[in-house]
């Protein structure tokens, strides 16, 4: 299976000569993008629908140290969704090109309507789609 992987770049890196805070949910974000693509379900499928994903909560357990032009890989799983797909949680492990697990992100989230402005549940051409993540 093949998952998101990329190179720490210098401006990710902190005055410790580490990945910085932030740069761990930048790698997260891009690698859960990654996934969904691969599912069929791009940026213009959200200007479509009129919808897009938000979260409520991302929470980043640092486990190991990463420095300057590592490479990085992300292995994304949904962990837990309601079965119309409205609400989620899904976990990015973050490895380091050792294979050392550096640290997980998780977050919940949910699908928005950007007409209402309120949370929507996500037509079948999403769901269906989305709820095909790994577990």
């Amino acid at each position: 299976m093949e998952h998101y992987t990329a190179q720490v770049m210098w401006a990710q890196i902190d005055g410790n000569m580490h990945l910085r805070h932030s740069a761990y949910a930048d790698f997260a974000t891009q690698a859960r993008m990654f996934e969904l693509e691969k599912l069929g379900i791009t940026s213009d499928d959200f200007l479509l629908e009129k919808m897009g994903p938000i979260l409520f909560r991302e929470e980043t357990i640092y486990l190991r140290e990463v420095k300057p032009n590592e490479t990085i890989t992300v292995k994304v799983a949904i962990t837990k969704y309601l079965p119309d797909a409205s609400r989620w949680t899904i976990r990015h492990e973050l490895f380091r090109g050792d294979g050392v697990k550096a640290a997980e992100v998780i977050i919940d989230g949910a699908w928005m309507s950007t007409e209402t402005r309120k949370l929507a549940v996500p037509p079948a051409s999403i769901a269906d789609k989305f709820l095909q993540l790994p577990q």
